[in-house]
C-alpha cells in the first residue's frame, strides 16, 4: 500500500531530524528513498512553503515530492490528491498527526497513521531488527546536535 505523506508534520517525529534544519525536506526524502527501497513502498510526500523559482514536483526513485507554492498547503494539496485519486484512495495510507489531514483520509476511505506511528514504522524498518551480517545503519545526526557534541568534547583541531 503507498503512502501520501505530510512531511512538515514527519520531520519533528523523526529522530535526527529538525524543522531547522536548512536541509530538513532532502534529509527525510533521503530516509524515505531507504524505506521504499527496504519496504518496497511508493511514497509521495507533500511539503509547506516551497521556495521561489524550485520545481513543484520531484521523483527521487520510489519517492514523489510535492513542494506547496505559498498561498496553499499540503494539507490542501494532500486533499486534493485523495480526491484525484477518487476510488483509488482506498489503496494508500495517509501519514499525518494533522486533524483535518486525518478527516480528509477517512472521507476518502484512505487508511492514515499519525506521524508518530509512521516514524516509528520508518525507524524498524530502516534501523530495526537487522539479519545477521548486516551492519545496522547509523541513525542520522542533524547540524544542532553536531555543535553541541562539538562544544562538549571539542572539535579535535589543536
Amino acid at each position: 500500500m503507498p503512502y501520501i505523506i505530510d512531511g512538515h508534520n514527519l520531520i519533528p517525529k523523526v529522530p535526527g531530524l529538525s524543522l531547522k534544519a536548512v536541509d530538513d525536506e532532502i534529509q527525510l526524502i533521503e530516509l524515505l528513498q531507504e524505506f521504499c527501497r527496504d519496504s518496497r513502498k511508493k511514497v509521495e510526500v507533500y511539503f509547506d512553503r516551497a521556495p521561489a523559482g524550485q520545481m513543484r514536483v520531484r521523483k527521487f526513485g520510489m519517492v514523489t515530492a510535492h513542494f506547496v507554492r505559498e498561498g496553499t498547503t499540503a494539507d490542501l494539496a494532500i486533499q486534493r490528491a485523495l480526491k484525484r485519486l477518487g476510488r483509488e484512495a482506498r489503496n494508500w495510507t495517509v501519514i499525518s498527526s494533522d486533524l483535518a489531514v486525518q478527516a480528509s483520509a477517512r472521507a476518502a476511505r484512505a487508511q492514515f497513521l499519525t506521524s508518530e506511528a509512521f516514524a516509528a514504522l520508518l525507524l524498524e524498518t530502516l534501523y530495526g531488527s537487522s539479519q545477521e551480517g548486516e551492519e545496522k545503519r547509523e541513525l542520522p545526526i542533524d547540524s544542532q546536535e553536531l555543535e553541541d557534541w562539538l562544544r562538549i568534547f571539542g572539535s579535535g583541531e589543536e
